[in-house]
């Protein structure tokens, strides 16, 4: 019991005599002067400590400091780069005899950083690297090698506020970290992790918050984050309808070693979008590789646009003629491959389902390897290459639908009811620019279509027909009880896409009355339809209007159509008609007269 006595009575008189020794004998504020000179050596700038520097003591020994400001470079606005108002370091002082160091406490609060950028390429950074920068490292290494242990009671960042400057944009990025703090941390253990930020950037306001817990290697070489969670809100003109909330909950490792990062995404939520998966990147290479699977459930991109978008004001319209292309470098700094499974997807009232997507980006190439998707009762399958590494970005395609039901896709797309059936369409194509008008004109592209079983709405031929054949024989009353459809059981076809013109040259509709063929084109530009086609009665009108044979079956009857794609117009070229049907009726009477002679010779 005396020995234990003894023992602490050391203790003590030893911690009171350092602290008698620190505070009498051992000024910190001493040093300000050498501190203050060979700051100024190192980098040129300034470094001001203006409050004094004090003392802490049992069972922990620091330094508190405040006042502190260090200059930008000369000329430079603001003129300070770094201020703090109070920064507080505090050891455990026992350990530190047997090299383990307990922080006790790390503290900054009310730090303020000003980064400038400025037109001439110049920043905050110029001169701060030094010679010693490589002794440094090695020096820290060392230490590190040395430390039996690492001991941190808790690290506290309040209230810091980082500027981005770039005069050459004339715009100022600012980040605040309300709140950083990290629990007792030691080496390989876990401990406990929470932020609080704000962001106010060019075109958009972040705040984030998220809290986790964190561990570091012995060696400082691995890091890890276990049940991470973040939750973040944006907002600003460029967020879908102005706002946008997020939420992500992870677990993370940091390999320095191995120079990899990877992740496991448990939850990941913005607008209503849920996703899981997992990502990985390989910062070895000298560009990142990054590779990603995710998994996401229903998406309504719909939900995302306005809800009521306003009319184009002359203004836009000026803005839009003099779109530029976009500005696509930065996918070559992209090394990236991902395979994404959607569970259903809405846009622009389109419903589709089951996606499964594979990516890849690389040297500016993006590759869509693979693309499926159902959609109303068939299946898309595609893949496309954008080739960005020049300014005018190009591009190709190869696509193919398969027994879609266009009636519905048509509505729900375009609000546009002029074709049913179940459609195969297969279309391969190229061109370049991303510009809406310019991509119209530049492409290329040929395919074909075949519709079976299907109609066409806004027209009844065989109407028409009996319509125009009762104007030609004097009856110019009206059937308008008949429905505007005319049902085929087949429309195939190829076309061919140039100069935004797509061209139809052997367009063939068939059914039990009808046939039906010829060519056309479409503007993609404008949206007009020109087709001129030939019209052929089977037999007759019956099942369609009809009851008997009728006087036109043999007759070709020219059919145009025009209007738009919202509003195609359907029309009989009775003056085609009428000359095809007086020739026929011409013909028919020159060979009853031909055989009435053949008769009358006969009989001699």
């Amino acid at each position: 019991m005396k020995f234990i006595k003894w023992l602490l009575g050391i203790v003590v008189i030893l911690v009171l005599a350092v602290t008698l020794y620190l505070t009498v004998f051992f000024d910190p504020n001493d040093f300000k002067p050498a501190i203050v000179d060979a700051v100024k050596k190192q980098t040129g700038r300034e470094l001001v400590i203006a409050d004094d520097l004090t003392w802490t003591f049992f069972p922990t020994v620091g330094i508190n400091l405040g006042g502190v400001t260090f200059s930008n470079p000369e000329g430079f606005e603001p003129k300070s780069m770094l201020e703090v108002n109070q920064a507080v370091a505090e050891v455990e002082l026992m350990p530190l005899i047997s090299k383990q160091i307990q922080v006790a406490l790390l503290s900054l609060d009310g730090a303020k950083f000003n980064l400038v950028s400025r037109k001439n390429g110049s920043s905050s950074f110029d001169g701060l690297s030094g010679n010693g920068s490589k002794q440094a490292d090695k020096t820290t290494t060392q230490a590190n090698a040395q430390l039996a242990s690492l001991d941190v009671g808790g690290v506290s960042i309040l209230n810091t506020e980082i500027n981005l400057i770039d005069e050459t944009q004339g715009q100022t990025q600012t980040l605040t970290l309300k709140k950083l703090t990290l629990g007792r941390f030691s080496l390989d253990q876990f401990a406990d992790l929470e932020y609080e930020l704000t962001a106010s950037l060019t075109d958009m306001k972040l705040a984030s918050k998220g809290s986790g817990q964190i561990k570091l290697s012995n060696d400082f070489s691995q890091l890890q984050l276990e049940k991470f969670s973040t939750q973040s809100q944006v907002e600003g003109e460029g967020i879908p309808n102005n706002t946008l909330e997020a939420k992500l909950d992870l677990s993370a490792a940091l390999d320095l070693n191995k120079q990899q990062l990877s992740a496991q995404i448990s939850q990941l939520s913005a607008a209503n979008i849920n996703a899981t998966g997992s990502a990985s990147v390989n910062f070895g290479a000298k560009i990142p590789q990054i590779k990603g699977e995710l998994d996401v459930g229903d998406v309504d991109l719909d939900a995302l646009l306005p809800q009521s978008p306003s009319e184009q004001t002359a203004a836009d319209s000026e803005k839009a003629s003099v779109m530029s292309e976009p500005d696509l470098t930065a996918l070559k700094t992209l090394d990236l491959s991902v395979k994404l499974k959607v569970k259903s997807v809405k846009v622009l009232n389109i419903a589709t389902q089951n996606w499964a997507v594979e990516l890849g980006i690389q040297n500016g190439m993006v590759n869509l390897k693979q693309l499926k998707a159902e959609l109303y009762q068939g299946s898309v399958l595609a893949n496309a290459q954008l080739d960005a590494r020049h300014p005018v970005a190009s591009y190709q395609f190869d696509k193919k639908i398969s027994g879609i039901q266009i009636r519905p896709l048509l509505m729900d797309s375009a609000d546009v009811d002029i074709l049913a059936g179940a459609a195969n369409i297969e279309v391969k194509g190229s061109g370049n620019s991303l510009i809406p008008e310019q991509l119209k004109k530049n492409l290329l592209a040929t395919g074909k279509f075949d519709i079976t079983d299907g109609a066409l709405y806004g027209v009844n031929i065989p109407q028409m027909i009996r319509g125009a054949q009762a104007k030609l024989k004097g009856d110019l009353s009206e059937d308008k009880k008949a429905e505007k459809k005319t049902d085929f059981s087949s429309l195939t076809g190829t076309f061919s896409i140039e100069n935004g013109i797509a061209t139809n040259p052997d367009l063939a509709m068939s059914s039990p009355l009808l046939r039906v063929a010829g060519k056309g084109s479409a503007n993609l530009m404008t949206e007009a339809l020109d087709y001129r086609l030939t019209t052929s009665l089977v037999d007759s009108f019956k099942g369609q209007g009809g009851s008997s044979k009728d006087t036109l079956t043999s007759i070709d009857i020219p059919l145009l159509i025009t209007g738009t794609f919202e509003k195609p117009e359907y029309k009989l070229d009775t003056e085609a008609l009428f000359n095809n049907q007086l020739k026929d009726e011409t013909n028919k009477a020159k060979d009853k007269l031909k055989d009435s002679l053949l008769k009358k010779l006969g009989g001699f």
